[in-house]
């Protein structure tokens, strides 16, 4: 439900959480606040419309059951807002349509009596449709976290509940599995995708005495692991918490017609008891307490919105909250993930570089590939799949070996190939110095590098990269044009995200954050009185999605959580769309506030002409009702202009 028909989270249990009996008066005001008890009422009212126009009379006004369908709601949430709300928030826009609905019924005036009370009905519905958010999220994180974890005690492996691992235990994780708590290596080396905390594209080598996190998984060696954090101390479970509490921090917005009916229930009233007492007509107070009820101002906001989020999907925006684009229309800081958002989050082959005279580019490649064709690695899978699209001849491969977390071995033609770092290299008696020159511009550029050997002798260099967006440039300038600052926010390490922002034009640079430091940095950000604009992809951009003041997922590549974290989606993962987001979201709140100006002024009007008996009861609705229509066929209109 919404604000007009909806009983705030956390005041009453959930009974899907906790064993409670809902009483008969919530049952009944869920059931008559639903879409299809609301379109019965507004077929009882629209035949009720006809009896009146035909001049034609049933023993019972069918009006009388729009008024007990939508009416209910209206009174029910009235009364709980009086008992439960604190101070000026005892009086609400409900309260003051029920005043209304109740004097028309006094006087016999059915119709006008109902027509309130459906609109107010369509309104609660239309703006429910708007501002419904999916909370999925925070349970496919939760499903991330490890339940068991392989405990080593007195040389036997014994598998645990979590919630047993202490601090100190020794772990040993396998291929595959995911890392159970935060912990230091003791033995063993391998590859570790810690993209889930750091977001970084690649897996990094981890060997003994490197930190490991937990939610993180290990891809190939087995590794035994002191732990160091666990519970609610690790990584993941920190991640999962900060994700909760910026839920709960981001209060939803505040309903205009709320926000005035504290003002507007008081005044009204006196306006029809004045009326009242001078001319002593009770039909004229009637009228007063009818054109004014704020229903026009409440489908102001929803029907803009509705217009907006439908133009916005048309362009493969999702939007999912009114509340999201009325923040947008006020960011001046956007802040963008790297991996994944800037890039495409996926890694080619971008130099190949002959330490030896004797090898060519293509001929580096070829042995390269040929030999990493058989390994698991993302960087050796990289280099294979590039090499298969340039059309290279791979040789046959003998005796394949691969070292978790340092490279591969192979032989060629009899001839011994390795590929690795410069630590396993030196390993095998091979020495990696005539590389360090290039080695060092490449991770200057924020490249990954893959050695290659051929017979005992470094042959070159193979440097991997990932893909800046071809859009990224052009939408950094264009934010920049709208007068908003552009920070980088990545846990990727520093030479690449110093690398890639000089390429678009970002002079804030913030690299290797955990998810922690992101809001942290954001929430500083805010401190400072800016509007901050989130965008990011993975599950570590998860709870700076949610601290900011609007978070932006990459739809279509980014994580589940990620998305349902964000308040909007970019389903294309197209962002030459954010300045498009912004224009939109400026002119939304611009027509809103046009809206209510409208209804506003049509309700003073009213009022004069109900104060002189130019308006009764009926035609005061149909004059009323006709500003409601007018304010969302003027916020449909939203739906075909162009901003993109």
């Amino acid at each position: 439900m919404t604000e007009v028909n909806r009983i705030p989270q956390g005041t009453i249990p959930d009974p899907k959480k906790e064993q409670i009996k809902v009483p008969l008066t919530r049952k009944i005001f869920e059931f008559l606040s639903g879409l299809p008890m609301t379109i019965a009422a507004g077929i009882f009212l629209a035949i009720s419309l006809a009896l009146i126009l035909t001049k034609t009379s049933l023993p019972i006004d069918p009006a009388w059951v729009t008024i007990a369908v939508c009416g209910y709601p209206l009174f029910y949430l009235a009364v709980w807002r009086i008992i439960y709300n604190d101070g000026l928030s005892k009086i609400s826009s409900a309260l003051l349509i029920s005043i209304a609905v109740t004097a028309a019924v006094f006087i016999g005036e059915i119709f006008a009596a109902g027509e309130v009370a459906f609109i107010m009905a369509i309104g609660a519905i239309l703006e429910d449709k708007t501002v419904e958010r999916a909370k999925k999220g925070i349970k496919q994180l939760i499903g991330l976290a490890p339940q068991n974890g392989r405990v080593v005690r007195e040389g036997f492996e014994e598998m645990v509940r979590i919630e047993d691992v202490i601090e100190g235990d020794i772990l040993r994780i396998l291929p595959g599995e995911a890392v159970p708590v935060d912990g230091r290596i003791l033995f063993g080396n391998t590859s570790i995708d810690q993209s889930i905390i750091t977001g970084e594209s690649l897996p990094v080598d981890k060997g003994v005495g490197d930190e490991v996190f937990c939610g993180t998984v290990n891809l190939f060696g087995s590794v035994d692991i002191k732990a160091m954090k666990v519970g609610e101390d690790s990584s993941l479970q920190k991640l999962i918490r900060l994700v909760r509490e910026a839920e709960d921090n981001k209060a939803p917005m505040q309903r205009i017609a709320d926000k005035w009916a504290s003002w507007l229930v008081p005044l009204v009233s006196l306006i029809a008891l004045a009326t009242y007492f001078v001319t002593g007509d009770i039909t004229r107070s009637v009228t007063i307490l009818v054109v004014f009820c704020p229903c026009a101002l409440v489908l102001s906001t929803p029907a803009a919105i509705m217009a907006a989020v439908g133009q916005a999907t048309k362009h493969g925006v999702v939007i999912k909250s009114g509340d999201a684009l009325e923040r947008m229309g006020k960011v001046d800081t956007v802040a963008f993930d790297k991996t994944g958002t800037l890039t495409y989050g996926s890694l080619v082959v971008s130099d190949a570089v002959p330490l030896d005279t004797a090898v060519s580019g293509k001929e580096l490649l070829a042995v390269a590939a040929s030999a990493e064709a058989f390994s698991e690695h993302p960087l050796g899978k990289a280099v294979a799949a590039h090499a298969k699209r340039q059309g290279i001849r791979m040789h046959p491969i003998d005796n394949f070996k691969m070292m978790p977390g340092r490279g591969i071995s192979a032989d060629m033609y009899g001839r011994a190939v390795l590929c690795g770092n410069v630590s396993f290299l030196r390993e095998n008696g091979i020495d990696p110095d005539a590389a360090a020159g290039p080695l060092e511009r490449l991770h200057s550029q924020g490249k990954a590098t893959i050695l290659v050997s051929l017979d005992g002798r470094c042959i070159g260099i193979i440097a991997l990269s990932d893909t800046l967006r071809e859009t990224a440039e052009n939408m950094v300038r264009e934010i920049k044009e709208a007068d908003a600052e552009v920070v980088l926010l990545t846990g990727d390490n520093r030479q690449a995200a110093n690398h890639f922002s000089e390429k678009v034009g970002i002079e804030a640079v913030h690299a290797e954050l955990i998810p922690a430091q992101k809001v942290e940095l954001i929430q500083k950000m805010q401190d400072e009185g800016r509007c901050v604009c989130m965008i990011g992809d993975g599950v570590n951009d998860a709870p700076a999605l949610k601290a900011a003041d609007v978070g932006v997922a990459m739809g279509s590549m980014g994580s589940d959580i990620a998305i349902e974290a964000a308040d909007i989606a970019l389903m294309g993962d197209d962002i030459a769309k954010i300045p498009y987001l912004k224009r939109l979201s400026n002119a939304t709140v611009r027509l809103i506030r046009f809206n209510i100006a409208i209804s506003m002024s049509i309700n003073a009007v009213a009022v004069i002409l109900s104060m002189f008996a130019l308006l009764n009861p009926v035609t005061g609705a149909l004059v009323h009702n006709a500003g409601s229509v007018l304010v969302v066929l003027n916020a449909a209109l939203l739906y075909d202009r162009k901003y993109i």
